[in-house]
């Protein structure tokens, strides 16, 4: 498959727009306006359709709001549900199929404002930005944005990053070991660069991943945040849950992911293991 790179670049300047719009978003609160198309795209240097392309984006994503005549405002804030709590376990199998990757984009830059907040670094550190096109026995099933910190990796290079995990290389070849991960994963839809490159229909639907990897020392390694698409890849869960006698009921408006309060009695950890499957071309 070859990639177009007039997608991939409309898809990297998107990508810039979008980080830029959600810095404002994360700097206000919940109703606040945020500037007009045309004054965003006079700051930002980019063409109306370009950044259009980046806002209607979050407002697929729930982040803002457009009210006709009065301009765009931050949404109210999503319900978070954590995953997994406590000490309950969790373990992320390798997905089925042959993973390959393809770099769309690899270039070493300041982290800025957003990414740096993440990594808990200054905004002029240099971070390595990567995009790339991840595929499943040759078929694409995703795109990667990855922010590594430079000082942490120095010298990472391409084939990296296209070929055998991430996690072993930044182990074997830097002494990076990683060692906690926090991960959310919500529904949205691709944009119609992202659709070029993933070969589905604008607005298909899809999974946002947003995870910020931590290493043995505390230390922020890298921000990701990646889109699956939803036709071929899901996630399934399997819960181990406690036995015995029944237990106190669970707190009021506390209850497991997919599991409706009272369904079960509270006391045991739920043990849970989730894997990623890919679905195939049939």
């Amino acid at each position: 498959m070859e990639i177009d790179a007039a997608a991939s670049g409309a898809m990297l300047k998107r990508e810039r727009v979008r980080d830029a719009i959600l810095e404002l978003i994360e700097a206000r609160h919940p109703g606040d306006a945020i500037p007009s198309e045309r004054t965003l795209c006079s700051e930002l240097g980019v063409s109306r359709p370009t950044l259009r392309a980046a806002v209607d984006e979050l407002v697929v994503a729930g982040l803002l709001v457009r009210e006709h005549g009065r301009g765009m405002f931050v949404a109210a804030e999503k319900i978070t549900q954590e995953l997994v709590a406590d000490q309950n376990t969790f373990s992320l199998p390798r997905a089925g199929g042959v993973w390959t990757s393809r770099l769309l984009e690899f270039s070493t830059l300041p982290a800025g404002a957003r990414v740096s907040r993440k990594l808990r670094i200054s905004p002029a550190a240099e971070i390595l930005y990567v995009a790339r096109l991840r595929l499943v026995d040759g078929s694409p099933v995703a795109i990667e944005h990855l922010h590594v910190r430079t000082d942490l990796a120095p010298g990472l290079t391409r084939g990296e990053l296209e070929q055998g995990d991430l996690y072993e290389h930044l182990r074997d070849r830097h002494g990076v070991q990683v060692h906690e991960a926090v991960q959310s994963i919500e529904p949205t839809v691709v944009t119609r660069a992202e659709a070029d490159l993933l070969d589905v229909p604008e607005l298909s639907p899809a999974l946002l991943f947003e995870r910020l990897t931590t290493d043995t020392r505390g230390r922020a390694v890298e921000y990701v945040h990646s889109l699956y698409r939803g036709d071929r890849y899901r996630i399934v869960s399997r819960l181990t849950l406690s036995g015995g006698d029944a237990q106190p009921a669970p707190k009021e408006g506390h209850h497991h992911p997919g599991i409706p309060p009272g369904d079960f009695t509270g006391g045991d950890p739920v043990t849970l293991s989730t894997r990623g499957v890919v679905q195939h071309d049939v």
